[in-house]
């Protein structure tokens, strides 16, 4: 027995208004199959043989407010009692083959708007008036098998609309489920269709599967399909080259490994964090184009962290994602490897200053990537690697008791050096600025006489002369 949808007060009194005017009102698309699947839903979508105009209608005097910016697709807003309620009328939809952009069509029935959509999961509905499922494609039964398959052939489908190829390797990844035979096949032979699809749109679906609970698995579907060639193909190359530290696994899989350790840190009570899971698929991004086979068999991938930085800025540009998401993950990548000079705890306190100081408020998620990034399948290495990165950050967490690495500065502010030194504002200055940063990362906090001696003997050296006492 399959249970039905939440239905609150207001969309109950809602549909009892809609069938007072011989109207139906349904519930559709991902409500429907997530409250099939037991999942928590917030996402409401209805449907209704009512055109805009009578939808409209219904709602003026009982709707808190209403709008239309969307009218032009059959959908009327509204929101009652704090509750937002998007209504559209049914669709039969054409497409043109060559955008994504359907000629808008009314339909005059549930089994026609639902056979256009996506996925048979999503072309259930849920008569609310009447209280039972409308199922025409088998939506209900690929749930319970836990399928993804299309309502029409998956050609004629992705014909329609090839973002729908991504889509699937995004269910995959939100609801775990399997493509069907015929769905992998298509998305092979018409990858390349995606093409088609603005950068935009496809950024949105490969955060969305990133953000899901079973990325590998979209993953994996996506390089092996082809559709990876057309929106990361680094992800193809990696899966041609062998990491050095883990010959029993591609640097494609070990990155797989490292996503989901990486996943296996986030805290439980907070969203995904995209940032750090597209840093943890993409960290070794730079091993393919940096692979030299040295004497004696050996590969190696020299500063592949500084080239891999480069090639994540490319590509999160060409996807058009934030400058601040590009940013935060390029930086994760040229740092990843860092830790693997401390050692059994060589470095001296300057280097672990540095070390918090250059991941700025990216440490935490610095912390989770290097800890992520062993998988190495000997257990005595892997406790080393943890003991001494618990090390890492015990020593960390001491210097920053100790001095405030959160907000590292000079010893002395701008104002204080130009009048030190007699300058005005301008390039000198941001030097003598950089020259105590410099000094306060190796020496720790200075007195005041200690900082401005220092700074004195570096403005000589530099041809300044400051002010006679």
């Amino acid at each position: 027995m399959v249970e039905a949808p939440a239905i609150t007060p207001v969309v109950a009194e809602l549909a009892a208004r809609f069938a007072a005017e011989g109207k139906r009102l349904y519930l559709v698309g991902g409500s429907v199959r997530d409250a099939v699947l037991g999942r928590p839903t917030n996402d409401f979508d209805f449907t209704t043989d009512a055109r805009p105009a009578e939808i409209q209608k219904l709602l003026s005097g009982w709707a808190d407010a209403q709008w239309d910016t969307g009218i032009a697709f059959g959908t009327v807003g509204a929101s009652k009692q704090g509750e937002i309620i998007e209504i559209t009328t049914f669709r039969a939809d054409v497409y043109d083959g060559v955008t994504r952009n359907p000629e808008v069509t009314f339909g005059d029935n549930i089994d026609g708007d639902l056979v256009r959509r996506d996925f048979t999961v999503n072309a259930m509905a849920f008569d609310i008036a009447a209280s039972e499922f409308v199922d025409p494609t088998g939506g209900l039964q690929a749930a319970r098998d836990g399928v993804l398959d299309t309502p029409a052939t998956p050609q004629e489908s992705f014909g329609d609309d090839p973002l729908r190829m991504l889509r699937a390797a995004r269910f995959v990844s939100q609801l775990g489920f399997t493509a069907a035979p015929r769905v992998i096949e298509a998305m092979r032979s018409m990858a390349g269709e995606l093409a088609r699809i603005t950068p935009e749109r496809v950024q949105v679906e490969l955060s969305k599967l990133l953000c899901g609970a079973h990325p590998r698995r979209g993953i994996e579907l996506m390089v092996e399909t082809g559709l990876a060639d057309i929106v990361l193909p680094e992800l193809t190359a990696m899966k041609l080259e062998i990491d050095e530290h883990h010959q029993h696994k591609d640097v494609f899989d070990h990155s797989l490994v490292v996503l989901e350790q990486a996943i296996d840190l986030e805290e439980v009570d907070q969203s995904p964090d995209l940032v750090l899971r597209i840093a943890a698929l993409l960290h070794d991004i730079g091993k393919p184009a940096t692979r030299k086979f040295e004497a004696g068999g050996g590969v190696s991938f020299h500063h592949h962290e500084v080239v891999g930085a480069k090639m994540v800025r490319k590509r999160l540009r060409a996807l058009r994602y934030s400058k601040e998401i590009t940013e935060d993950v390029a930086k994760l990548v040229y740092l990843h490897l860092r830790f693997h000079g401390y050692g059994n705890g060589e470095w001296t306190d300057s280097a672990v200053r540095r070390y918090v100081t250059d991941a700025g408020d990216l440490l935490t998620r610095l912390h989770k990537l290097v800890r992520a990034d062993c998988t190495t399948r000997n257990k005595r290495k892997a406790n080393l690697l943890k003991r001494t990165y618990d090390s890492l950050e015990e020593r960390i967490a001491r210097i920053a008791a100790e001095e405030d690495l959160a907000r590292v500065r000079p010893d002395l502010d701008g104002n204080e050096i130009m009048k030190l030194l007699g300058l005005a504002p301008g390039r000198e200055v941001g030097a003598a600025w950089k020259f105590l940063k410099e000094l306060r990362l190796d020496r720790g906090p200075l007195d005041r006489d200690e900082a401005e001696a220092a700074l004195l003997d570096w403005a000589r050296e530099q041809g300044i002369t400051p002010p006679a006492p």
